[in-house]
């Protein structure tokens, strides 16, 4: 029996069942004497019994509860304030609990790992039940784990919401565990905590001036390493602000073809209906008014943050604006893959040899495996039409009863596509977006600009670590590419090379160090699936509390 049911302290008289309680064991301490809580003095004389009733683990998938009979002692010191206290069992519970040390552990375990409403449907049919608001006292009274000393950091923010609410997360690169979440992304604040913690030598970041500064104040001796991916997203985002502002250039020059282009898909969308075309027009003439009400906005000397918060506009819209010298026209799209490109080619012979009855190219397409409908033929044939269909009412049918095909316009890719094929390696480019990228380059800015971010992404991603001479190299080649983008004459180039120089010391670091913060953006994926575990409304504290219970 005492091995079965172990009590620490205690020992178990009977086990006997209950309808309510499932097991119940009857069980008393084994000790003669108890020590008073307030002057220490131990007492033998026992004034009173009582029965608590708390919940054990399970056994066999049944419910466990204890009839635990504890004992009240009289204090004999006549100085003490007390006359009576009753004995305690901390090996056993806590006092007042409802529940044994080790029922609250598993509990506990659970609600940390699943979250306090799933935890609470876990624990039922386990025999643990309990309710969510339980779990979560539970689990805001479990110990923090010990702090440790970091010597390689990793610094990055969170959302604890999105677009509001952001704190820091500490990540000991090293031990792959994360060291401590801060409750905002302040410098003053990433700073106290570094101070309070000395002995870091290298802390790896994003580009944030914040935690370039945080860094600098609480630890001035340490090492700062920018991110290889934040410095590649740099780069991208350089170039897609200054492709926003000379897409329209772009789109005029004229089109490569490359060997994946096929000449039996269709190049312009069917015709728009007269409301999607007004439709169309209303919402270009708002971006337009939008965009030179930014422009005038930041001509007069206005900040873009003030601009965002005066016109309702989102940050990354004013941004474009305003750096645009034109009106950023939205990219003409290719239609996408359809039913119909098999078989253009046999409706386009069949239509120059004179049949231009839609329905009867549908049934004979049909044939030959078209599972579309005939609407699609119809609106294929309705621009390439060289007369009238017979079912044209007779007031229709003059000339302008023939739809207009819509002109064929030498489509781009939008300025964020473009960006991406600029950073992209040459050789991992298909066909069809090498001879994008050569219809951009054939002015001559945007060959230059695409040069320089092509080059710096080689560079980042072929640095050297260990190989004797090679981190010089690197560090060689990253001051003749920032010597040349300096002097680009592209003021998008300039300006990205002049924050790059303000950096660094951080993004040699980058290029001769392996240290980077790709650690601190996982375990912020693991964050985020805390939060979602609590519905997205955890408290600072136990979403801290869950995360270094979790390293």
């Amino acid at each position: 029996m005492k091995e079965l049911y172990s009590t620490p302290g205690c020992r178990v008289e009977r086990v006997t069942r209950s309808s309510s309680a499932g097991a119940v064991l009857v069980v008393r301490p084994e000790s003669k004497s108890a020590r008073c809580p307030s002057c220490k003095v131990r007492s033998e004389t026992p004034h009173s019994t009582y029965v608590r009733r708390p919940a054990e683990l399970p056994s066999a998938g049944h419910a466990v509860q204890l009839h635990l009979h504890v004992r009240r002692f009289s204090c004999r010191n006549k100085t003490c304030t007390r006359r009576t206290f009753a004995e305690h069992l901390p090996r056993l519970l806590a006092p007042r609990a409802r529940r044994t040390h080790r029922l609250a552990t598993a509990q506990r375990a659970v609600g940390m790992t699943a979250g306090a409403e799933a935890g609470a449907r876990l624990l039922a049919p386990l025999a643990m039940s309990t309710s969510p608001d339980t779990l979560l006292r539970l689990m805001h009274s479990a110990p923090l784990p010990p702090r440790i000393q970091p010597r390689v950091l990793g610094v990055d923010d969170w959302a604890l919401r999105k677009g509001r609410t952001y704190g820091t997360i500490l990540v000991d690169l090293e031990a792959h565990r994360v060291v401590d979440l801060l409750s905002d992304r302040s410098a003053p604040t990433v700073a106290a905590w570094l101070r309070e913690h000395p002995g870091v030598e290298l802390i790896a970041r994003d580009r944030s001036t914040e935690y370039a500064r945080a860094a600098s104040l609480g630890a001035p001796g340490a090492q700062q390493v920018a991110d290889r991916w934040h410095l590649l997203l740099n780069g991208r985002q350089m170039v897609e602000r200054w492709l926003t502002g000379n897409h329209a250039r772009l789109r005029a020059l004229p089109e490569v073809t490359s060997a994946e282009d096929s000449p039996v898909r269709r190049h312009v969308s069917f015709p728009r209906t007269r409301a999607e075309s007004r439709a169309g027009e209303e919402s270009r003439a708002r971006r337009t008014a939008a965009y030179e009400a930014v422009r005038r906005l930041h001509l007069a000397g206005e900040p873009l943050l003030k601009i965002s918060r005066t016109l309702g506009l989102a940050r990354a819209t004013v941004r474009k604006y305003a750096h645009a010298e034109t009106f950023p026209e939205r990219a003409v799209r290719l239609p996408g893959p359809s039913i119909l490109d098999p078989f253009v080619a046999y409706l386009a012979q069949r239509q120059s040899a004179g049949c231009e009855n839609a329905l009867a190219l549908w049934r004979e397409i049909r044939v030959k495996g078209f599972g579309g409908t005939s609407r699609q033929v119809h609106r294929w044939l309705q621009t390439r039409r060289t007369a009238p269909a017979r079912s044209t009412p007779r007031t229709r049918r003059g000339h302008d009863s023939i739809p207009k095909a819509p002109r064929r316009v030498a489509s781009l890719p939008s300025p964020k596509q473009l960006a991406w094929l600029c950073v992209q390696s040459r050789s991992a480019l298909t066909s069809t977006e090498a001879a994008t990228l050569t219809r951009i380059e054939q002015d001559e800015e945007a060959a230059r600009v695409a040069a320089l971010t092509r080059r710096f992404g080689d560079l980042v991603r072929e640095r050297g670590v260990s190989h004797g001479a090679e981190p010089v190299s690197s560090c060689a080649a990253f001051e003749q590419w920032l010597g040349e983008a300096r002097t680009c004459g592209v003021r998008a180039v300039e300006s990205f090379a002049q924050g790059l120089e303000q950096d660094g010391d951080a993004v040699r670091a980058a290029l001769t160090t392996p240290w980077s913060n790709a650690q601190s953006e996982g375990q912020i994926t693991k964050l985020k699936l805390l939060k979602r575990q609590m519905y997205g409304r955890a408290s600072f504290d136990l979403l801290r509390r869950r995360a270094l219970l979790a390293a």
